[in-house]
């Protein structure tokens, strides 16, 4: 199994591009960023020098969208970090959330993040396509080579994960949700005729470590996620209705939900998400000793999960990737060659 952070660009820069080096110095494998230019510092600036002072970590946004970034922009940044720094770059792609809803625009259509998928990924590995009646190609581009993977967690959406993406990115890391929705991205890739097995599967939550007396820290810390993730769900419930073909965990905890302020989005002092119980962030992050961690991280890699990446939007950062990197990760690490 994989392992990546996930930061946000909050001001100085330097600060996320130190807790980007500090990732690498502990194993992490991949270093993510959200990506809305007016909640947070532009991301696209800061991945050129967290790719120059690192020698490893891959980079990219977790995630970008086609509304709010031309298709042929974003993919000649990721075509040039790779030129610069020897194919470091990954793309996650969304229909849109705080990006666009801060703008007071709606989601993209899942045409759109296909179709921008397909634009992006050809364009960054030095292939030609059609786009906008045009036939485009980088003539500088030479080496580069770039994965563009889809968040997904409605049942269209998933199915354009397997067909068109090169991974599939859940976030929250309920072990039974998680099984389900593979389990569709799976199906999805084998109708398209493609190998399920090739496509990379990440899962990404919060994840706090700490002892059992201090559980209520914990959830408070990490509730904000419940909140971000309840915004797609509502719109899933909104279009597909309550007794739709979805986990029923999602479709209920919900009920509560009043509205959202994104000035808070990703905060762990968000102050409107009191609907989300503590069975949700119990169940959505990883919470708990290093052990507690290792066993739930067990069970999401037995259902095919190749990378967990952790939201580190909370107050123990740096002690979150010592121990990951000391304790959490080398079984995890170990448990992949035992079954290869």
């Amino acid at each position: 199994m994989d392992f990546g952070v996930v930061l946000q660009t909050n001001p100085p820069a330097w600060r996320t591009v130190g807790l980007a080096k500090e990732a690498e110095q502990h194993g992490f494998d991949y270093v993510w960023t959200f990506d809305s230019h007016l909640l947070w510092q532009e991301p696209y600036v800061i991945y050129s020098q967290i790719l120059a002072e690192t020698r490893r970590v891959i980079v990219g946004p977790m995630v970008t969208n086609p509304a709010t970034r031309d298709w042929t922009v974003t993919a000649s940044v990721f075509a040039t970090l790779n030129e610069m720094y020897g194919n470091r770059t990954v793309v996650g792609m969304g229909r849109g959330d705080s990006a666009v809803r801060v703008l007071n625009g709606k989601p993209t259509t899942l045409k759109e993040v296909r179709e921008a998928t397909h634009v992006i990924r050809e364009l960054a590995n030095c292939r030609p396509v059609e786009h906008n009646g045009s036939k485009l190609q980088f003539p500088w581009a030479r080496t580069s080579a770039l994965e563009v993977w889809i968040a997904a967690y409605g049942p269209l959406a998933l199915k354009t994960a397997g067909e068109a993406g090169d991974g599939f990115i859940l976030q929250l890391a309920d072990v039974d949700v998680a099984r389900w929705m593979i389990g569709r991205v799976r199906e999805a890739a084998e109708q398209a005729g493609r190998d399920p097995d090739a496509l990379t599967f990440c899962v990404a939550a919060p994840a706090y470590v700490g002892s059992a007396d201090q559980i209520d820290h914990m959830r408070s810390q990490t509730r904000w996620f419940g909140g971000m993730v309840g915004n797609h769900i509502a719109d899933i419930v909104s279009k597909y209705g309550e007794d739709a073909d979805f986990p029923d965990v999602l479709v209920d905890y919900i009920k509560g939900r009043t509205g959202y302020d994104y000035n808070t989005h990703g905060k762990a002092d968000n102050d409107h998400v009191d609907f989300v119980p503590d069975e949700i962030v119990d169940r959505f992050c990883l919470l708990g000793t290093p052990e507690q961690h290792v066993a739930k991280l067990r069970a999401l890699q037995e259902i095919g999960v190749d990378q967990f990446a952790i939201y580190l939007q909370h107050d123990n950062k740096e002690e979150t990737m010592r121990v990951y990197g000391e304790t959490v990760m080398p079984p995890l690490r170990e448990h992949v060659t035992a079954k290869a």
